[in-house]
């Protein structure tokens, strides 16, 4: 079976951001040979990042955190300011809690370290251009474990301090945001409420439009910091 993509098909367009060349190099050589993706760019800083994403508004940034002129997190924050449709993984040597909460704060919709492998890596970036969010297994389980020793109590049992805390939200939002942060699906959150899963979908959509986030990894990080 030919490995070429049919005609109607558009590749992935990805910029590469790494301080490190040889890294950066590599990056590109790696992704520029899968047939569904194309590199459009490659930055050695976080501000070169920025400038290639409003450019080129390519699907994907490969985001390194540590860069010189802009970190990764400040530039994934402009990337998510000024290029709203462009989603930003990143690749990154630390894995700490702090570091990839405050990247899912700024906006990254996922978060790999520099020791996945080439198939890891094809599949994070193919996940995240098509709007999911994806996390290496070491990353989603400190992820796990920070938001559980940093608030135990069930954010769904406080929806009234959910209010409080974000006056935007209606009270039902503020429900199905803290059962989104008990790691419900939208079915199990439309069984809980008695609700249909078109419903759960519309207050999603609302919570996500009033809080400026974009998938529930974010969201999730709001209400459990």
């Amino acid at each position: 079976m030919s490995g070429a993509l049919p005609a109607a098909e558009t590749p992935i367009r990805v910029v590469v951001a790494d301080d490190q060349a040889i890294i950066r190099d590599g990056l590109v050589t790696v992704l520029g040979l899968l047939p569904d993706m194309q590199v459009v760019g490659a930055a050695a800083d976080g501000a070169e990042a920025v400038a290639l994403a409003v450019s080129e508004r390519p699907d994907v940034v490969l985001m390194d955190l540590r860069m010189p002129v802009l970190d990764g997190v400040g530039a994934t924050e402009r990337i998510t300011r000024d290029a709203p449709g462009v989603a930003v993984l990143v690749l990154t040597t630390f894995a700490d809690d702090e570091s990839i909460l405050t990247a899912l704060r700024a906006g990254a919709r996922g978060y790999l370290t520099k020791d996945a492998g080439r198939a890891e890596l094809a599949a994070a970036v193919r996940a995240v251009a098509r709007g999911q969010s994806t996390f290496a297994p070491e990353v989603g389980a400190r992820i796990v474990g920070s938001l559980t020793s940093a608030a135990p109590a069930r954010a769904a049992d406080r929806p009234d301090a959910l209010v409080a805390r974000f006056p935007t939200l209606t009270r039902r939002e503020a429900e199905v945001l803290g059962l989104v942060a008990d790691g419900l699906s939208n079915g199990e959150i439309a069984s809980a409420l008695f609700v249909g899963t078109s419903t759960v979908k519309t207050h999603i959509n609302a919570i996500f439009a009033k809080l400026g986030v974009r998938t529930r990894a974010q969201a999730i990080a709001l209400v459990r910091p």
